[in-house]
């Protein structure tokens, strides 16, 4: 009996599978027309994307706004190709869109902060505050702009670290671009002691920057006394050169000053204080 029932059951479902062939077929190929399309539509987006940002950068557009630009276009046409897939396989697109927008609210609410993310990532494409290649302070994260991303900041630290930087955070922040202009000021404070010749200190220092070819002189040259501090007489010293020699200006100025002044017989003291003590009388 129980072979029977068993034949009974293989003739059954092979008289369900001659009933809907062609129902199975039509799944079957629409199944695959979906992979097909998604597989197209992720290589086309990569190819467009890489021409467009090409293209950009042929143009001279800044590769900041190339990267952003490339990276939307990229995500748009995915998001295309995956509803297209959905409806090559009988899915209503237009309900699967309303669903998405109400998901997308409620998602959107629960991410609050890449959202934020996003609009900054917008501004800073839009107003260009900084652009690749040029070197920033983003609130404490210093280093060279590689790109700027849909949701962060990838920067490249002096010492070779790489940061990322969410955008959010950027705009919210101060932004310190230190490559926009190009000449920069170096700012010195030179302590001496306090027996030293103010006249002759000013000259050691003037003539050392005066000497220097990198150091502009147009822009002028400061050395004054500031302050009468607790231990020195501490003297600001100003100077202008091209923002890519300002760290070597720095500090060749500061070994030539110290060499100057030791030559000199001027002091550079150290912080002191003056002790007094007083001895009582033993009753």
């Amino acid at each position: 009996m129980e072979d029977i029932h068993v034949v009974d059951s293989i003739n059954d479902a092979g008289t369900w599978l001659m009933r809907n062939q062609a129902l199975l077929v039509d799944y079957a190929v629409n199944i695959v027309s979906a992979v097909v399309i998604i597989i197209i539509g992720f290589v086309v987006a990569r190819l467009i994307s890489n021409a467009l940002n090409r293209v950009m950068q042929a143009r001279k557009i800044d590769a900041t706004v190339a990267d952003f630009l490339s990276a939307l276009v990229r995500y748009g046409i995915i998001a295309f190709t995956l509803i297209a897939a959905l409806g090559r396989i009988g899915v209503q697109t237009a309900s699967v869109i309303a669903v998405l927008g109400a998901a997308g609210l409620a998602v959107g609410l629960a991410l609050q902060g890449s959202l934020s993310n996003l609009a900054a990532g917008v501004l800073l494409v839009t107003f260009r505050p900084f652009r690749s290649g040029e070197y920033v302070d983003l609130g404490g994260a210093a280093g060279t702009v590689l790109n700027v991303q849909i949701f962060s900041t990838t920067l490249r630290s002096v010492d070779g670290k790489i940061i990322v930087v969410p955008n959010g955070k950027i705009i919210s922040g101060d932004i310190i671009n230190y490559s926009r202009e190009p000449v920069r000021r170096n700012d010195f404070m030179i302590g001496v002691s306090y027996d030293a010749d103010i006249d002759q200190v000013k000259k050691i220092i003037t003539d050392i920057l005066m000497a220097d070819e990198r150091v502009i002189k147009d822009k002028g040259i400061t050395v004054r006394l500031h302050e009468l501090g607790d231990s020195s007489l501490n003297f600001v010293v100003r100077a202008w050169s091209n923002s890519a020699d300002l760290f070597e200006v720095y500090w060749d100025t500061l070994e030539k000053i110290k060499k100057a002044l030791d030559a000199n017989g001027i002091g550079i003291p150290y912080p002191q204080m003056d002790v007094h003590m007083i001895r009582e009388q033993e009753k």
